[in-house]
Formats: C-alpha cells, sequence, structure tokens
C-alpha cells in the first residue's frame, strides 16, 4: 500500500515534470495527490524540501536501471542510451534541478550527496571519476535538450563519447 508521503511525491514528481517548479505549488501537488493542501504541509516544510525528496526518487530510478543493465552485462552503448533516455524522459525536472542546484545550498548538498554515492560506486581515483561523471552528465542533459540538434550536428559522436566515458568509470 502506498504511503500518503509516497503519494505526494508521485504527485510532486508529475507536477514538476509538467509545470516545472516555477508552476508547481504545495496546494496542487496536494490536489493531485487525492489530500487537502494541509495534508502537503504534514509531511513537508516547503516545495524545496518534496524538490529533493523527488531528485532522490529519481536518481533510485536510475539507480536500478542502471544495476539491472550493469547485472545484465549491457554494453557501454547499451548504458549511454539508457542514460541518455532518463534523462530525456525527465527534461523539465533536471533543467529545474541544474538551476536550483545553483540556487539553494540543499539542493546543491543533495547532489553532492547523490554523486558522492555514485563515486562511492564506481571506485578508482575520485578525481578522475568525478570528471568522467560528470561529463556523462553533461553530455545527457545536451542529448535531452536536443543541444547537438541546435547546432545542426547528429546525435550518434555524443553517444558514443558518453559510452567512451563509461568505459573509462567501469575500467576504475
Amino acid at each position: 500500500m502506498t504511503s500518503t508521503r509516497e503519494k505526494l511525491v508521485a504527485a510532486a514528481q508529475a507536477d514538476f515534470a509538467e509545470k516545472g517548479w516555477d508552476g508547481t505549488h504545495s496546494n496542487a501537488i496536494a490536489r493531485r495527490a487525492g489530500f487537502a493542501p494541509q495534508t502537503f504541509y504534514r509531511h513537508f516544510a516547503d516545495k524545496l524540501i518534496v524538490f529533493v525528496e523527488v531528485y532522490e526518487t529519481w536518481q533510485a530510478e536510475e539507480a536500478r536501471f542502471m544495476g539491472a543493465l550493469l547485472g545484465s552485462g549491457a554494453s557501454d552503448t547499451e548504458i549511454a542510451s539508457a542514460v541518455a533516455g532518463h534523462h530525456r524522459a525527465h527534461v523539465q525536472f533536471r533543467r529545474d534541478l541544474r538551476r536550483l542546484a545553483v540556487e539553494t545550498d540543499v539542493v546543491r548538498r543533495a547532489r553532492a550527496e547523490s554523486r558522492a554515492r555514485q563515486l562511492d560506486l564506481a571506485g578508482g581515483d575520485r578525481a578522475i571519476q568525478a570528471a568522467r561523471l560528470l561529463q556523462v552528465e553533461r553530455l545527457a542533459d545536451a542529448l535531452a535538450e536536443g543541444e547537438f540538434a541546435d547546432l545542426g550536428l547528429a546525435e550518434d559522436p555524443a553517444l558514443d563519447r558518453m559510452a567512451g566515458i563509461i568505459g573509462e568509470m567501469r575500467a576504475g
């Protein structure tokens, strides 16, 4: 059975995806989840806190599919395509995440903690792996945002580069 908090997070995730950070409001999140507006504040201090929880949910989704891909022996190219696809499916949320990580300490800390967990799993030299992780993130966001198309360029070379970086990360 889904808890009230989980329903609120799911509603927030849907609202952030449809309306973005600026268009999403706590009362609308509560109503979308099927609750009175005051229910939101029984579980979250404000919209920023639920945003961080949505980010944690997004990260857990990514970790699950990455674990499944790695467990199945997927190629670096398959992993790169899956990462790019995950970013494409959540383009508005990723856009808001980048902005809020610059503007607010709570989102910046949540993002840093998430990246630190990814680096723990990656192993190897943390500085080198961090540089690789950031490159993969940026390429995935650029693909999701259509930046290569804006330049009149095909996406395949970017996906190939992502796959190469993922291969380097896997090798340590």
